[in-house]
């Protein structure tokens, strides 16, 4: 994943969780909390001087040891390998109006040629005097703008028990040392009507090849045929101050 011609850096890091349970999935924990969190990336075999395009997936699930409900999750951190890149210009962009409220199908509709991933989240609604009431429902990922500046938006939707539609941001910046961007979101207020998020799994795509949205290559030295690197670093804040952090550790193959 080697550092391209853009200031946004690698969001190889964004997509890189995988269905929470596998063994290469990690565990944060503070007290009875935890989040276990994981990632992959493909293809696994990458240039070794120049980028090519890659996907990402990722998965992620909030629980606790105890059976207790777990905090509402407020924030999300993901710091993004250093090298690597992203094309906010290789794809349209549309805006939050554009999609917000809006069911899936509508958000398609709109921004359909803006859009580079999608996957599924769960959650517990909160209903007055009963037990959380589970939830599933579609993240459908677009490149977006913000102010003039690119984003990825997060569109969430689900219909039970009623019809919900979110919209999160991620915003980036940057960081220091194995690390390059970070993107940055926000659950919005209405979250308390949702309870608290149980599960999330989204795959980013990169494009095509001319010009992809998504693209790395192999940091493996000269004469190395691989190399093994930190992925992404992701941080999740709760309700009442609590965060989880941890880092994911990946290998690839270079080619060329």
């Amino acid at each position: 994943m080697r550092r391209a011609a853009t200031g946004v850096g690698l969001v190889l890091v964004a997509v890189a969780m995988v269905h929470a349970g596998r063994s290469d999935a990690e565990l944060a924990a503070s007290g009875t909390l935890r989040v276990s969190f994981a990632g992959e990336m493909r293809p696994r075999t990458l240039p070794r001087k120049q980028v090519g395009p890659i996907s990402v997936r990722i998965a992620g699930r909030v629980f606790t040891t105890d059976q207790s409900d777990p905090p509402s999750l407020k924030t999300i951190e993901i710091a993004l390998n250093r090298e690597g890149r992203i094309d906010p210009r290789s794809l349209p962009s549309c805006t939050i109006e554009q999609i917000q409220p809006a069911s899936t199908e509508t958000a398609l509709r709109a921004c359909g040629p803006a859009k580079v991933g999608a996957g599924t989240f769960s959650a517990a609604v909160a209903i007055p005097e009963q037990a959380p009431f589970p939830s599933r429902g579609a993240v459908t990922a677009f490149n977006g703008r913000e102010n003039g500046r690119p984003v990825i938006l997060l569109h969430i939707f689900g219909a039970e028990p009623v019809p919900t539609s979110l919209t999160v941001p991620l915003r980036f910046g940057s960081a220091r040392g194995h690390f390059g961007a970070v993107l940055r979101g926000a659950l919005p207020s209405v979250d308390s009507n949702i309870g608290f998020v149980t599960g999330i799994s989204l795959r980013l795509d990169g494009g095509r090849r001319g010009r992809p949205y998504l693209a790395a290559s192999c940091p493996a030295p000269d004469g190395f045929p691989g190399a093994v690197f930190p992925l992404m670093r992701a941080a999740f804040g709760f309700a009442g101050g609590k965060t989880l952090q941890s880092t994911l550790i990946r290998t690839c193959r270079a080619s060329g």
